[in-house]
């Protein structure tokens, strides 16, 4: 069995339930420790190695945590990466710069790990959270998403026409597509720019079902590069 095939099995198998609670939001979420230790298991039965390491860049003058994920074949040596970048957020008053500096890691962590193993987050904590009214507890689900990286350029169009809806999406499902995006393999700028060829607007414009139609469209994607 290739690496694909084990990567493809473990993401139909994960589970990482959202078994915290912000208190000040209102809502359940989950953590790069626990998709970490639900991963453990998985990993162990199909020979795989995961690595995470984070790269500090600087972009336009601010500074960026790009967290990528390596999963590993140990009998094959095969590997397979995934990447997702997070800003520090400087105006965090109760935090020093490693508070600051670690939850940004662990952001960023989070959604690349999202990426690798195809969690969706859309209906985690930001769907319903003011991040305004908690500067400190729910620190992990506000530091800014920058978008992936990665080299193709060209993608099929095979999303459908969208239903007419008017509340835009959130945060979480801006972040979210662009990490699938990432997987499905295209950088953060020609995403945008399949989004507006297709919807005719901006990402953070989308509606719910615009959001959905171009959700999928990636996912199928990347599955259909897992299971060549």
């Amino acid at each position: 069995m290739n690496i694909y095939k084990k990567l493809f099995n473990i993401q139909q198998e994960l589970k990482a339930p959202k078994n915290l609670y912000n208190k000040f939001g209102n809502y359940n979420y989950r953590s790069t420790e626990t998709i970490l230790e639900a991963a453990k298991p998985l990993l162990k039965t199909n020979n795989l190695i995961l690595l995470i390491n984070d790269d500090v860049q600087e972009i336009g003058g601010k500074n960026y945590i790009k967290a990528t994920t390596k999963l590993i074949d140990i009998e094959t040596g095969e590997s397979i990466e995934n990447s997702a970048l997070a800003r520090e957020d400087e105006a965090r008053k109760k935090m020093d710069s490693p508070q600051i500096t670690g939850s940004c890691s662990s952001y960023a962590r989070k959604y690349a790990l999202n990426g690798l193993f195809m969690i969706d987050d859309v209906k985690d904590s930001d769907a319903t959270n003011k991040h305004g009214k908690d500067e400190y507890e729910a620190k992990e689900d506000t530091t800014t998403f920058a978008g992936p990286e990665s080299k193709k350029n060209n993608v099929k169009n095979i999303w459908t026409q969208p239903k007419k809806t008017s509340q835009t999406i959130t945060e979480t499902q801006v972040k979210q597509l662009y990490a699938t995006g990432l997987n499905a393999g295209f950088n953060a700028e020609i995403i945008e720019k399949q989004i507006q060829k297709k919807f005719n607007k901006g990402i953070k414009e989308l509606n719910s079902n615009e959001y959905y139609q171009a959700y999928n469209g990636y996912k199928q994607m990347v599955i259909g590069k897992l299971t060549k």
